[in-house]
């Protein structure tokens, strides 16, 4: 008993010296991280984590289902499907042809109303986000730079940095696109109270709109900009912009750094589900519009889905463009743990799959996983035995 005590004095010295030290190093948003990710066995962000973050709704009205095909669910998955859905952690595989439901099916006790993270798909709506803020006439143009409404970057090569680049992933800065790593800023951006303190913090080390580069930080900056330009919260303006207009059958979610701060973590995390997901990619198809009518511009649709940089023909201005795959050509929205919302506008199909993982990154020098092409050929292969 005299050693118990002794051992647990010092766990509790140990403990509190931890913390101080975290507090110290300005690093005590690794607290949040163990609690909330760590602790419970994960390396990293899962699909329902909102659950463990603060959340703010974003609304929908009038709910507008999807019809089902005439054909739906007559196909039944290929076995390569199977395979990959069950070593992938598949929760959700739609297809949606001719704007109606195809096929469906949900896994792992998911459903078609289960709320997941949209992770990075959460980017396509912020760019769509920002067009509506320059349609409304809160910003300027895609080239506004952002340092009118954050002086922080109003000085060199920060000063040449726009709204644009921010959409298209070219900003310059010194972000560390990491999400396994605890002292990356990326896992820092996620875990931290106050997310505005960490992307004014950034710095702009190389020369702004000149190449391309993924950061998470640009998405979140361009949600700053959107923020402050029309004054309204972006959970706010996008339940007015697109959750509303676009019949979304369900309110959802989107995390927020804090409850005092209030910020969106723009960058990732509405809990939704894959057919309001879906929803989005049909805006786009259809060139902006929702049943006839206009919701966002047709030539800023067209320039999202067109690459700007000749050197990076993989993205456009929030959209992942998969270009000339087997003759066709795909537009998509992309999250961490391969959740995807894939779009082939000539055969009006729109693939969606949620799920645990994703295939896999490292060392490939194609910027697209191997199992996005399993989802599209194997949906293809079940459309085309009907």
């Amino acid at each position: 008993m005299k050693y118990l005590k002794k051992f647990l004095k010092w766990l509790l010295i140990v403990l509190v010296l931890t913390v101080a030290i975290l507090y110290i190093t300005d690093t005590d948003y690794l607290i949040k991280a163990v609690r909330t990710i760590y602790l419970k066995g994960y390396t990293t962000a899962y699909l329902e984590d909102y659950k463990e973050f603060d959340n703010e709704v974003v609304e929908n009205d009038t709910p507008q289902p999807w019809p089902n095909h005439k054909n739906y669910n007559s196909a039944k998955e290929t076995e390569n499907l199977n395979n990959i859905n069950k070593e992938k952690g598949t929760i959700a595989y739609v297809i949606i042809k001719n704007d109606s439901i195809w096929f469906e099916n949900y896994y792992d006790g998911f459903d078609e109303d289960s709320k997941s993270n949209s992770f990075s798909m959460a980017k396509s709506y912020v760019s769509g986000l920002m067009e509506k803020a320059i349609e409304q006439g809160y910003i300027k143009s895609l080239d506004q730079p952002v340092g009118d409404f954050f002086p922080e970057f109003s000085e060199g090569k920060a000063a040449k940095m726009t709204v644009g680049d921010l959409s298209s992933m070219s900003s310059g800065t010194n972000w560390d696109e990491a999400y396994y790593s605890p002292l990356s800023i990326t896992t820092r951006a996620y875990f931290d109270d106050d997310l505005e303190k960490v992307i004014l913090g950034l710095k702009v080390v190389d020369e702004p709109g000149t190449k391309y580069k993924y950061a998470s930080g640009d998405t979140q900056l361009l949600a700053m900009v959107i923020e402050k330009a029309t004054g309204k919260k972006l959970y706010e303006y996008l339940s007015e912009s697109f959750w509303k207009p676009l019949g979304s059958e369900h309110s959802t979610l989107w995390q927020v750094d804090s409850d005092d701060h209030d910020l969106v973590k723009a960058y990732c995390c509405i809990a939704s589900n894959a057919k309001d997901f879906a929803r989005y990619g049909k805006l786009f198809k259809d060139h902006g519009k929702w049943n006839g009518k206009q919701i966002l511009d047709s030539s800023f649709v067209a320039k999202s889905l067109t690459p700007r940089f000749s050197a990076s023909p993989e993205y456009g201005f929030g959209w992942w463009l998969l270009q000339d795959y087997k003759g066709k050509d795909y537009f998509m929205m992309r999250g961490h743990l391969g959740q995807y919302v894939i779009v082939q506008p000539e055969d009006n199909v729109i693939i969606v799959r949620l799920g645990h993982q994703s295939g896999k990154e490292e060392g490939r020098l194609d910027p697209f996983t191997e199992d996005i092409y399993t989802y599209i050929d194997e949906g293809y292969a079940m459309m085309n035995t009907k």
